[in-house]
């Protein structure tokens, strides 16, 4: 279901009227449990762009129209920090959101955090369960799927992949291997077509660790998980035998709109192109936070 966002009445005097302006959001991953443990889910993900697919394999948003000289807030979430002791829970992402004046707010969940144990943390994508839980985190509507679980007894030492944008994370599959993290969601929105909000792998303690894509980062056997991706949400890697987790990758926010509109008023030296893929569009990118004034 798609919904509409509408900004109200604040023109500027510029000249310039209305117009469409397309969005890519995505939050902080969360970071994966450490020794033998779970991944970390990627962030939450909502899209208008083109008529892509949004987070959950849900129907592209539809673009707010905006009036000339509102200042919109683009906030990016960061990802989860790493765990820093073994035998420990990792940590939710956190959220990122476009806010402004008569602007219905955009809102993305950080993603959730993988386990050493326990169930996994729910978020924009659901963190994996450890390896005693057979309970992946949940993933928010419109937003990311759920985090796959662990086999539920002591002997596994192997946790569950966390949820991606596209897909669930993956079960371990056996004692000895740990959960693949979910997949993400592709986006040509800057022009090309790059994958993005992918859930971190699971690890094992002895064997084989997850793998990941899109982002996320892979699982640890003797050594620590990989890193998430900034700028692309992905959920961090579960570290392996005595072992940390990595850090959840911080996401983006991109708006896109048409050459004529852009205003050329930013703060927090965002990427800014223009006729991007010579489509006539312009591209704001922030891998953190900062505003745009429409």
């Amino acid at each position: 279901m798609s919904f509409g966002y509408q900004v109200l009445g604040f023109g500027s005097g510029s000249g310039k009227g209305p117009y469409e302006m397309d969005y890519l959001v995505i939050s902080g991953g969360g970071s994966g449990g450490s020794t033998g443990g779970s991944g970390g889910g990627g962030g939450g993900y909502r899209n208008s762009f083109n008529s892509e697919t949004s987070g959950r394999n849900s129907s592209s948003r539809t673009a707010p129209t905006v009036d000339p000289g509102v200042t919109l807030t683009c906030t990016v979430g960061t990802g989860g920090p790493p765990t820093t002791t073994i035998n420990h829970d990792g940590y939710s992402g956190v959220d990122s959101s476009i806010a402004g004046t008569g602007f219905s707010t955009i809102t993305c969940t950080g993603g959730g955090a993988g386990r050493h144990t326990g169930a996994g943390g729910a978020g924009g994508c659901g963190g994996g369960a450890g390896f005693l839980s057979t309970a992946g985190g949940a993933g928010t509507a419109d937003e990311g799927f759920d985090g796959g679980h662990g086999l539920g007894h002591a002997a596994a030492y192997a946790g569950g992949g966390g949820g991606g944008v596209s897909a669930d994370g993956a079960v371990c599959p056996n004692t000895s291997t740990g959960g693949n993290g979910g997949a993400g969601l592709d986006s040509d929105i800057l022009g090309s077509t790059v994958g993005r909000g992918g859930g971190g792998a699971g690890s094992a303690r002895g064997g084989t660790p997850g793998t990941a894509t899109d982002g996320g980062g892979a699982g640890g056997t003797g050594s620590p998980g990989g890193d998430g991706t900034d700028g692309y949400g992905g959920g961090s890697g579960a570290g392996g035998h005595n072992s940390n987790s990595g850090t959840g990758g911080d996401g983006v926010i991109i708006l896109s709109m048409p050459d004529g509109s852009y205003s050329g008023t930013t703060t927090g030296s965002p990427t800014v192109a223009t006729n991007v893929g010579g489509a006539g569009r312009t591209t704001v990118t922030f891998l953190g936070t900062g505003s745009y004034t429409t």
